[in-house]
C-alpha cells in the first residue's frame, strides 16, 4: 500500500485570496491527518504565493504524519529545510516564473547534475529523506545509475504525462520501467502530478514500486464536492 500525502498549497492559496486566516492552514493539515493521511506536502515559493515560510514551522510543531517539503535547491530553501528538519525533501527543478512543477532533472550535463547533487549534500544537516522529481521521458535507457549518484534516497515520478493519457499502456510501461530498475539500485519511489481518484488505482497496480504518492489539487478539487472525509476515505483505498 502507497502512503497519501496530501499537498495542502491550494488551502493556502484560498486563504491568502482573503489576506486573513480563512481557511485556517494548520487547522486543515491537522483535520486531513485526523481523517487517516500519511503525511502532509508544502511546496513553498519564492514569492510566498501559497504556503509561507510560517506556515511550515507551525506544521513541524504539530504535525505527527511525516511533513514533505518541495522547492527549488535555492540557498533559501536549503537554509530552510536545514532549520525545519522535515520527515522528508522533495527537490523540483522549477524556476519561480513556473504555476507549478513541469519538468523533471535531466541530470545529463554537469550544471544539472551538480545542482542536485550539491544540494543533498548541503541538506545533509536536514536529516532528511531527499527526493528528486524525475519524468521518465528522459530516462529511456540506461539503469538510472547517474539518478544514484547524486546521492538521493529516492526519485519523484513526475506523473503528468501518464495522468493525461493514463489508458496509453506505452506511456505506462516508461514509469514501470524507470521504478523497476531504480528500485534494484536501493532507491525508494515516489509519485506525484495530477494523479486523481480517475487514474490512481490503476498506476498503482501497475507500479508495485511506490512508496507514497503526494497530491494536492486533484484531491481538493474532490473534497469541494465530496467532503474532506470522503475524499480522504477514498483516495486511501485508491492507494491499497
Amino acid at each position: 500500500m502507497a502512503k497519501l500525502s496530501v499537498n495542502i498549497n491550494k488551502i493556502a492559496t484560498l486563504r491568502n485570496a482573503r489576506g486573513e486566516n480563512n481557511p485556517d492552514v494548520l487547522k486543515m493539515a491537522l483535520l486531513i491527518e485526523s481523517l487517516g493521511a500519511d503525511g502532509i506536502t508544502v511546496h513553498p515559493r519564492p514569492d510566498q504565493r501559497h504556503i509561507r515560510n510560517d506556515d511550515i514551522y507551525n506544521l513541524k510543531n504539530h504535525l505527527k504524519v511525516e511533513l514533505n517539503i518541495e522547492g527549488y535547491p535555492t540557498a533559501d530553501f536549503i537554509s530552510l529545510c536545514n532549520d525545519i528538519k522535515p520527515a522528508q525533501i522533495t527537490l523540483v527543478p522549477d524556476p519561480p516564473d513556473v504555476i507549478t512543477s513541469n519538468d523533471g532533472f535531466k541530470l545529463i550535463d554537469d550544471d544539472d547534475f551538480d545542482l542536485v547533487k550539491n544540494a543533498i549534500k548541503a541538506l545533509t544537516p536536514s536529516g532528511a529523506r531527499v527526493s528528486i522529481f524525475i519524468d521518465p521521458i528522459d530516462f529511456l535507457s540506461g539503469n538510472g545509475e547517474i539518478i544514484k549518484a547524486t546521492g538521493t534516497d529516492r526519485i519523484e515520478l513526475y506523473t503528468q504525462a501518464y495522468a493525461r493519457d493514463y489508458r496509453n499502456a506505452d506511456i505506462l510501461a516508461r514509469y514501470q520501467s524507470l521504478a523497476a530498475r531504480v528500485h534494484k539500485l536501493g532507491l525508494g519511489v515516489n509519485a506525484g502530478h495530477d494523479l486523481s481518484l480517475d487514474n490512481l488505482s490503476p498506476f498503482l497496480k501497475a507500479l508495485p514500486e511506490i512508496n507514497e504518492v503526494s497530491i494536492g489539487h486533484a484531491l481538493i478539487c474532490d473534497a469541494l464536492i465530496l467532503g474532506m472525509a470522503e475524499t480522504i476515505k477514498r483516495y486511501k483505498a485508491a492507494s491499497v
